[in-house]
């Protein structure tokens, strides 16, 4: 099996979805002991915040420590963000690492909160009911604040997918290049919808449930980040 540090690129011919999630480990949120499956508002909303963390140009580890900054101090509702305030959200925001993006991440985090209670009762799972189709479900978080995006919604939706039966987010480019490179999905142009499809095909395959494809999903992004990271540096030394 191939290191953790290092792509997966040697063991493609054989390599099966639960291969990689046992090497690269699957949800984030998991990670984090947030608990996404059972639909819980409170966990929903715990992986919101974290989604808001993981989507700025920060470093996993770093989003992942200011998350636990905000669990610890136990502000993971929308009344206890709102309670903190601003000046407070930036100190925390700070402690973290979150330096490059202290003041407008406290702004969206206390916006998305007013407009979570104000427009759907602090409910997000009232919010994915209220939603037509999956699109209609991402066009209502991105609004939630401004200064949530595709990148965002993405992330917390991508694991929700199997959870939320609107939850159905296009396959990032991160998780899509990892899966061309472990041979999971053809090379060449593919739409994102069947592309995601096929990954879903392979893990039943591999006997992986529904609700736990994010885990594989996951994986991927995992993969994909440290491809990503090996051609940066590989182009770094070629200079």
């Amino acid at each position: 099996m191939y290191g953790m540090s290092e792509p997966a690129q040697t063991e493609t011919e054989h390599l099966l979805p639960t291969d990689l999630v046992a090497a690269r480990r699957g949800r984030f949120s998991a990670e984090l002991g947030i608990d996404v499956a059972e639909l819980d508002d409170g966990e929903l909303f715990k992986w919101l915040l974290a989604a808001v963390l993981f989507g700025a140009r920060i470093s996993e580890r770093l989003a992942a420590r200011t998350y636990r900054a905000f669990a610890e101090r136990k502000l993971a509702t929308p009344e206890a963000i709102i309670e903190c305030g601003w000046n407070g959200l930036v100190a925390i925001l700070d402690s973290g690492g979150y330096t490059r993006y202290d003041f407008k991440t406290a702004t969206k985090l206390l916006n998305l909160s007013r407009s979570l209670l104000e427009n759907y009762q602090g409910s997000l799972n009232r919010l994915h009911a209220e939603a037509e189709s999956a699109e209609d479900l991402e066009r209502r978080l991105i609004a939630l604040a401004k200064g949530i995006g595709p990148t965002t919604v993405n992330i917390f939706l991508r694991e929700l997918r199997g959870v939320w039966a609107k939850a159905a987010p296009a396959l990032s480019e991160l998780a899509t290049d990892a899966a061309k490179t472990l041979g999971f999905l053809p090379e060449g142009q593919c739409d994102s919808r069947f592309a995601a499809a096929r990954l879903q095909a392979l893990w039943a395959r591999a006997g992986g449930s529904a609700r736990d494809f994010p885990d594989f999903e996951t994986a991927l992004v995992r993969e994909g980040l440290l491809l990503r990271r090996a051609k940066a540096h590989g182009a770094r030394t070629a200079h």
